[in-house]
């Protein structure tokens, strides 16, 4: 069996197994491409090194290009069609010193005024859309993903309620906006309906069709450096359209402390209003908040066993929806 045989027969097993496999069959076919169309059982680690190794590639891509390519000489492996992994050794992980950048409110702002300037009328995305996107995002503390496959039904302005479907396990939350949030959104609706009634999707393009993820983060690293927002820590990320929900839990946090909150009542909800797994999801945005927060902070620890559902405290519902 070639190579090429391979990769295809490989790829329409996932597929069937009802994988997308867009992103490992990308790699899987540049891989046969630096290597040639031969038989898979001539293939050696030399060769898959040096596939791997390409200038400027990191540690954390190299290890799932490796991991990719690992799985697929496994399964003919395990049907006889190779006799041993020609897999080179692992790189070691690097250490996770990533730290989200936490934006200020000055910036949002700056964003927010720049999406007319940079969303072109030859865009997809118009700059009303953009500019509610980014407000959704900040407001809620919602993941891209989970915005962009928003349906015009999920969203019920009337009595401030927003349904959001998660990808993983179907899950789904009901959360509630603010006021200053809903009117936003209401004057999105009300500018976008005409372009937006053949779509179901609630942000559209210009033409109704649903957002990629793909063009949106184009279009906010366009915003970004138009813009000049920058990081000025040192480090070599940027700030990204995902550091919104990060920005929405730290500066929640931090006006919590300020306003003397139970933070041992309102770190568990924080949790379930951003579908997180469990109140330790969100324990970890305590180290980002400001520095004279840092140590009173960290000895806060949400409570557990509650038999009383946080849904269920009126005054807590009544704050977070003015948030």
């Amino acid at each position: 069996m070639t190579l090429f045989e391979a990769v295809q027969v490989y790829v329409e097993r996932k597929r069937s197994l009802g994988l997308d496999y867009t992103t490992s069959r990308r790699e899987l076919v540049s891989f046969a491409r630096d290597v040639g169309n031969i038989p898979i059982d001539s293939i050696v680690a030399r060769s898959v090194a040096s596939h791997l190794d390409r200038p400027q590639t990191s540690v954390a891509t190299w290890r799932v290009k490796y991991s990719v390519l690992r799985n697929f000489f496994e399964y003919w492996a395990a049907r006889g069609v190779i006799d041993a992994l020609p897999m080179p050794p692992v790189r070691p992980a690097e250490p996770h010193t990533f730290v989200p950048y936490i934006y200020q409110r000055s910036e949002i702002r700056t964003l927010l005024t720049g999406t007319r300037r940079s969303q072109r009328d030859s865009c997809r995305i118009d700059a009303t859309t953009l500019r509610a996107l980014l407000l959704f995002l900040y407001g809620t503390g919602a993941l891209v993903g989970e915005a962009l496959r928003l349906l015009r039904d999920d969203v019920d302005l009337t009595k401030g309620l927003i349904t959001i479907r998660g990808s993983r396990f179907n899950r789904v939350r009901r959360i509630p906006i603010g006021p200053d949030l809903q009117s936003k959104l209401f004057r999105y609706v009300r500018r976008t309906a005409r372009k937006r009634n053949e779509g179901l999707s609630f942000f559209a393009n210009r033409d109704g069709s649903p957002i990629k993820a793909r063009i949106l983060a184009k279009s906010f690293a366009r915003l970004r450096r138009m813009t000049g927002i920058v990081r000025h820590d040192g480090a070599s990320y940027q700030p990204r359209l995902h550091d919104l929900r990060h920005t929405f839990a730290v500066h929640r946090v931090t006006l919590w402390f300020k306003q003397r909150a139970d933070m041992n009542r309102m770190l568990p909800a924080l949790s379930a209003y951003m579908g997180q797994a469990g109140p330790g999801s969100t324990e970890r945005y305590l180290a980002l908040t400001p520095e004279r927060f840092r140590k009173q902070l960290v000895k806060l620890s949400p409570a557990s066993g509650r038999r009383k559902h946080w849904r269920d405290d009126p005054a807590l519902m009544k704050f977070l929806a003015e948030l």
